[in-house]
């Protein structure tokens, strides 16, 4: 029987299958509506097995904080391209898997995967597999995700830019505007640490032997050369870290002063930007379309 468009087209409201995959499955299933279901069900882990091989390097950021900025829930997840990471379908399942790490609030991502993705309903792994390999066709990838709880004065609350740098912020004092203030200057700046307490040793070791060498090539005497490299050091300090940046939305205050005139001080932030640290694989994916579509 030969297939035609409207029949992809059925199959594919019913799957929400690729339409290659669907008209494969029905020229095997000789028009089969039921059959090619069937079949594309069957082929359905199988097809997700294979994708989640390829690298899913695009993707979102999302929150799920609560009202009373007690609770925070930072997530990335992973896709292969912007497009789908643009769709509704994604994001759904994102949105959903936030909520699910708000209320059970799981200890890492493999105890994630095994949660009903909504209560009574399948597991968010199960879920996973079966977007992957049905109504999105890429391979997903949930990354990562932090939450943040507080308690007594501390009051946490986020920036996104976009979807694709998330930022979460726990204040001690202070109320919510002024968290978010702290957390979009962090989007756009992203220092290394709250203050100079949280500069890794190391690195700050390798910037003062750089200052110290700098120092010795100008042939000053050694305790201006000292002087010189504190002066550096300090300057490097303000740079990196939170309290001591510009103020973004005020760059004649620094974000230390900015909290302390609140009486407020940041405990910790934590900073997510979308496919940070994976290697992204080049692929042209409409060579890869026209490909598929030369080979039915």
């Amino acid at each position: 029987m030969a297939v035609t468009a409207s029949m992809v087209k059925e199959l594919r409201e019913r799957t929400g299958a690729g339409m290659m995959e669907c008209k494969k499955a029905l020229s095997e299933t000789d028009g089969d509506q039921e059959a090619a279901v069937e079949l594309l069900r069957k082929k359905g882990a199988a097809s997700a097995d294979k994708k989640s091989a390829r690298v899913a390097a695009e993707g979102v950021i999302v929150h799920n904080i609560s009202a009373d900025g007690k609770t925070g829930v930072m997530l990335e997840v992973n896709c292969e391209t912007d497009f789908v990471a643009k769709g509704d379908p994604f994001n759904d399942f994102v949105n959903a898997v936030a909520a699910r790490i708000a209320s059970d609030l799981p200890e890492n991502t493999a105890k994630l995967m095994s949660l009903p993705l909504v209560d009574g309903g399948e597991s968010v792994e199960e879920i996973r597999k079966a977007l992957v390999g049905g109504k999105i066709g890429e391979n997903i990838s949930i990354r990562r995700f932090v939450t943040l709880e507080s308690s007594g004065d501390e009051v946490i609350n986020g920036y996104l830019h976009g979807s694709k740098i998330g930022v979460l912020v726990k204040n001690n004092g202070g109320d919510a505007s002024l968290a978010k203030d702290v957390a979009m200057h962090v989007a756009a700046s992203n220092p290394v640490s709250v203050d100079d307490s949280g500069v890794p040793a190391d690195s700050l070791a390798k910037e003062r032997h750089i200052f110290m060498e700098q120092a010795r090539a100008s042939g000053k005497p050694e305790n201006i050369m000292e002087k010189m490299v504190e002066g550096r050091i300090r300057k490097y300090l303000a740079e990196i870290t939170l309290t001591g940046q510009a103020f973004v939305k005020n760059p004649d205050q620094t974000v230390g002063q900015l909290l302390k005139a609140s009486s407020a001080s940041t405990v910790l932030f934590q900073r997510f930007e979308v496919g940070e640290g994976i290697e992204k694989k080049e692929d042209d994916f409409v060579a890869e379309v026209m490909s598929q579509a030369q080979g039915t």
